[in-house]
């Protein structure tokens, strides 16, 4: 019993730390000339929510995104990894990761921006899944290619892009909720909010359209 209990904490203990250190990439020299070919240089910047913006902030990500930070994996100390991909002075686009738990671990999820914001590149980095290979097979990273922001505002995408495995739909979720993530932290860190406008209108409408849903509910029961 003891030995099982020692082995729950080093299981617990080792999720922690895997949290609370981010997602950067594991050679970034490497992945950045594989991402960007014609490179010259790249900063890295290391940004947390915590010192950003605090529990507000996060409350206001956690609104964009729908969803409530899982305690592990998203604590407001995170220092999430921003690569800005440049070419002499020009500005190529973004790498960022982020963690996201998935249903057999841990899922570390990459994605590559221009300087828009439209995704041009989406790969897991760590995944544990049985069905792994189906996730990493470029035909179902190709389907997020082209996606900004403001697609994932607007409409879910989960309904375009196709689950590539059979038994596997909660770590297509997850990694659906993941790069939705992804992208909010993208646009709060390094893009000036640009798709907020996208937000704020989807928002004033997914409103107008429930309160429209309730009258004529009451209509009906009238």
């Amino acid at each position: 019993m003891k030995n099982i209990m020692a082995l729950a904490v080093i299981i617990i203990a080792a999720a922690n730390a895997f949290g609370a250190i981010g997602c950067s990439l594991n050679d970034p020299d490497r992945d950045i000339k594989r991402l960007f070919p014609n490179a010259t240089n790249y900063k890295t910047d290391f940004i947390s929510i915590k010192d950003t913006g605090g529990q507000p902030l996060a409350d206001e990500i956690q609104q964009k995104l729908g969803d409530k930070f899982e305690p592990v994996y998203e604590t407001l100390d995170v220092p999430y990894a921003f690569y800005t991909v440049l070419k002499n002075d020009k500005l190529l686009g973004y790498v960022h990761g982020v963690n996201q738990k998935g249903r057999f671990g841990g899922m570390q999820l990459i994605i590559t921006t221009d300087p828009n914001g439209v995704i041009t590149d989406f790969y897991y980095q760590r995944i544990s899944s049985p069905e792994a290979k189906k996730f990493r097979d470029p035909a179902f990273a190709k389907q997020f290619i082209g996606l900004t922001l403001a697609d994932f505002y607007r409409h879910k995408p989960q309904a375009e892009i196709k689950d590539p495995t059979e038994k596997s739909n909660p770590d297509f979720k997850a990694t659906i909720r993941g790069i939705f993530k992804n992208l909010i932290l993208m646009d709060e860190f390094k893009m000036n909010k640009k798709f907020d406008s996208v937000y704020i209108e989807t928002k004033k409408q997914n409103d107008s359209n429930e309160v429209n849903k309730n009258e004529n509910k009451d209509s009906n029961t009238n």
